[in-house]
């Protein structure tokens, strides 16, 4: 399994742009993480959704085409030689993305769908399953038992927050160490800082409390960090207002690096 390949000191980054844009800026974004990681010895998995399914507004950007974001991350995984992660929505979406990824993640509002599950499990790949926002940290193990039962003990679990009121979210660090006894864990610390259901339809974020959650997680020892990033959020076609600006990333890890080695010596 990826977290697997994890050294001492280290940790898991899963990081990438919300959805696929193109070819052009996925390579840049990957090309640019991949220096980082190479150089800070750091486990890379690029992250790129090759649709978005779950918007609010109809007119929202939700992809650049199926069968060309799925060949782009295919291409990644293959050129770059890294894995690659990228949600699905439906059963049916299991088969085919397996086709392209090494990942395959499970959205949070979809963690307790069985066939989505059962279908993820029966391709054969890791299976990342996202915490809902409705759901209990404990609550988790029944999620990810459905992959187990199913033949597939390769699954990871990704901490994004709680739902807080109408239109926030909160990270229960007390869940880290429940999620951990399940499942390696992830923390998303970008969509850990969303601000749900605007009135405009386009979510918000307070990407300020990104590295705060983030070195909270590795304090907490989370196995990974998720993040989204682009290099111009701004102009970003999905979620831009709760992305780290890639050129923010490297000083970040290195931060979360140190934090890292300084907790494991306690």
């Amino acid at each position: 399994m990826i977290t697997d390949k994890i050294e001492k000191n280290k940790f898991l980054l899963i990081a990438g742009p919300c959805v696929i844009e193109g070819k052009d800026i996925a390579y840049n974004i990957t090309e640019i993480l991949l220096e980082i990681t190479s150089k800070l010895s750091i486990p890379f998995v690029f992250k790129g959704s090759y649709r978005k399914a779950n918007r609010t507004r109809l007119d929202s950007f939700t992809g650049i085409g199926d069968h060309e974001a799925l060949n782009i991350l295919g291409d990644i995984s293959s050129k770059f030689n890294i894995p690659v992660i990228t949600d699905i929505h439906s059963s049916n979406e299991a088969e085919i993305a397996a086709e392209y990824v090494d990942i395959i993640q499970i959205p949070a509002f979809l963690a307790r769908q069985t066939d989505i599950l059962v279908s993820a499990a029966n391709t054969g790949k890791t299976i990342n399953i996202k915490k809902g926002q409705f759901m209990s940290a404990e609550s988790m193990k029944y999620a990810v038992n459905k992959v187990v039962e199913s033949g597939n003990k390769k699954v990871i679990i990704t901490e994004r927050g709680t739902q807080f009121g109408y239109n926030d979210l909160i990270v229960d660090f007390r869940g880290i160490s429940e999620l951990k006894k399940i499942a390696p864990t992830i923390l998303d610390v970008t969509h850990s800082v969303q601000k749900t259901n605007q009135t405009s339809g386009v979510t918000g974020g307070n990407p300020e409390y990104i590295e705060s959650l983030a070195r909270a997680g590795i304090v907490n020892d989370v196995d990974g960090i998720f993040l989204e990033t682009h290099t111009n959020p701004s102009k970003a076609k999905s979620d831009g207002a709760n992305m780290l600006d890639l050129s923010k990333v490297e000083d970040l890890l290195i931060n979360l690096l140190t934090i890292r080695e300084a907790t494991s010596k306690l």
